[in-house]
């Protein structure tokens, strides 16, 4: 039997790795790319769901719509407001935890596995839990104000705007500091710590340690983990769905909850498109700045 020649078994060696990928690329084409065009181009329709319906073209009118909608409005305050609470908090908390237990505390491992839990515990248990927490009748919040009041209180938090929205954001952080968290340590664990220990054997103190050494040594990962946790943050959903469905009075609506309720209780999925592409491409905006921001700025 003849043996291959070399260009053919080098043209197998380059077409092997991408056979390989083929599966996985066919099935982001097919789930995460087409649905996206798809939902570009619904946007610009009044689309209907019905077998047979007409879908006339209706430009930007649907676009128009979202602008003026004051539930979106609200929404994007909201949905705003949730990212500029909880990702400086889980930040700063992951950052801190890590910086803990970089050192060799007794129990180590423990702890890193119980901050790290609530990343990997559903998110639909999660609000139940809270809003369990939080219930009006005999949920845990009540009775720890009902012990410092010296009689029985019922607040009900989450049918309130304020309360309702800082229930979210609490969930928000308590859910995802183990995340930066597991990064930040990563990264803390990786930087040299011959620049830890010139800067102490210099004379610096912590403070300056941190912010002239340890920040710019890890600047790379303080971007990946903020570009990640506002995309996240932009994305809010579950907790908001299942804990207050946007309520009261839409006063704790954000924007994936909104265009939810649009397109699957109202059916306008036109409406819900062109929402969600708006939001796209806000988010996309918003990452690339500050990437470019952060990288403008490498002393910190």
């Amino acid at each position: 039997m003849a043996r291959p020649s070399a260009a053919a078994a080098r043209g197998r060696r380059i077409a092997t790795p991408y056979l390989l990928l083929l599966p996985a690329a066919a099935m982001y084409a097919v789930f995460t790319v087409y649905p996206l065009f798809r939902q570009l181009d619904i946007s610009f329709y009044n689309w209907h769901i019905f077998p047979g319906a007409s879908n006339p073209f209706t430009g930007l009118s649907n676009y128009g719509q979202v602008i003026h909608d004051p539930v979106v409005r609200t929404a994007a305050f909201n949905t705003l407001l949730y990212a500029v609470i909880t990702v400086p908090a889980q930040m700063l908390l992951g950052l801190v935890g890590a910086a803990m237990l970089t050192d060799r505390l007794p129990g180590r491992a423990l702890w890193r596995a119980l901050i790290f839990i609530p990343v990997v515990t559903s998110w639909v248990i999660v609000s139940y839990i809270f809003a369990y927490l939080f219930n009006a009748q005999d949920g845990l919040a009540n009775s720890v104000a009902s012990l410092f009041a010296g009689h029985a209180v019922h607040i009900d938090w989450l049918a309130q705007t304020w309360t309702g929205n800082g229930v979210i954001w609490l969930v928000g952080i308590w859910k995802g500091v183990g995340w930066s968290f597991v990064i930040f340590l990563a990264a803390l664990d990786g930087m040299p710590r011959e620049l830890v220990e010139a800067g102490r054997i210099d004379g610096a103190s912590e403070p300056v340690l941190w912010r002239k050494v340890i920040i710019p040594s890890i600047r790379p990962t303080v971007v990946f983990v903020l570009v990640l946790l506002i995309i996240g943050a932009s994305q809010v959903f579950t907790q908001v769905y299942l804990m207050t469905q946007g309520g009261p009075y839409d006063s704790t609506q954000v924007l994936f909850t909104w265009a939810y309720q649009q397109a699957f209780t109202n059916f306008e999925f036109s409406y819900a498109a062109a929402l969600a592409s708006l939001i796209a491409v806000v988010v996309l905006a918003l990452s690339v700045a500050e990437v470019q921001v952060l990288r403008r700025n490498p002393g910190g």
